[in-house]
């Protein structure tokens, strides 16, 4: 019997060791994924900049260095809200014009686009009428609509609005549509069984689920509206990021085209990351 419960003893003993160890390993695990996750972003960028050195130190091109850019940009980007005159700003005053702009168009395109993807989701007759028109007018550039809306408005504010609207709308359109038409046909007759009133019909059953590729269409139209505003600034002189950008490149003071650039595309990236947030806390919700 000794020598039996010695054994069991042996047996037993180095497991405890490996339910103890799984926890730890796991955390670990944990936080070095966090710390690779962190990293490299970091890494992706610092070869990007030893890339850009590179090219503007030995490509013979009048690309200024990262290090030029830098200290020609600083006042811009010291002093973000500085105004000094009507094209001579910080780059966040000058963000915000833009901002301001893009919000009001996209507003527009969103109002306009959702209920015309829920009528061309809805109905086949409607479908079969506009969805030719519609996708004619998707492709046509935002240097294309401008014009229009100038000789239409005949001032550039209004013509702007009108230029991201149109350029914005048409992927809320189509997902919209797309979401109406990919409503199972349990949940319609689930709707008709409980006698839902049409109100309650659009609330409770197509608008939930539809959410998902609204949502992706209220991304991509974001995506664009951001888009458009610097065509749009640089063709009317407005004041604002694309504004900006023209005026510089127009005075060869390439620094400052690479600090819009980079603008651009932070802003761009900081609404996209905002709006996903959006829809993680109304799927939720």
């Amino acid at each position: 019997m000794s020598t039996m419960s010695n054994l069991a003893s042996v047996d037993v003993a180095p497991k405890s060791p490996v339910r103890a160890a799984t926890p730890v390993g796991a955390r670990v695990a944990r936080i070095a994924e966090r710390i690779g996750s962190a990293l490299l972003p970091l890494a992706g960028v610092g070869a990007l900049i030893g890339l850009w050195t590179l090219v503007s130190a030995y490509a013979g091109t009048d690309l200024p260095s990262p290090l030029r850019t830098w200290e020609v940009s600083k006042p811009y980007i010291v002093e973000p809200f500085a105004k000094r005159g009507e094209l001579d700003q910080g780059i966040l005053r000058f963000t915000w014009y833009s901002l301001v702009l893009v919000a009001k168009g996209y507003g527009l395109a969103l109002l306009i686009g959702t209920p015309l993807g829920f009528v061309l989701g809805l109905s086949s007759l409607f479908r079969k009428a506009f969805d030719p028109i519609i996708q004619i007018l998707r492709p046509v550039s935002p240097l294309a609509w401008l014009p229009l809306g100038l000789v239409l408005f005949q001032n550039s504010k209004p013509a702007a609005l009108f230029t991201i609207a149109i350029c914005a709308m048409w992927p809320t359109v189509l997902n919209t549509a797309m979401g109406v038409r990919a409503i199972p046909q349990d949940y319609l007759n689930v709707a008709r069984v409980l006698r839902l009133s049409p109100t309650k019909r659009f609330f409770k059953v197509l608008v939930p689920a539809t959410l998902p590729y609204m949502f992706t269409g209220f991304r991509l139209s974001l995506g664009i509206a951001w888009l458009v505003i610097v065509a749009v600034e640089m063709l009317t002189g407005s004041p604002g990021v694309g504004g900006f950008l023209w005026q510089e490149y127009n005075s060869l003071i390439y620094e400052h085209i690479i600090l819009c650039i980079l603008t651009i595309g932070l802003v761009g990236f900081a609404l996209d990351r905002i709006m996903s947030a959006i829809e993680t806390r109304l799927r939720g919700a």
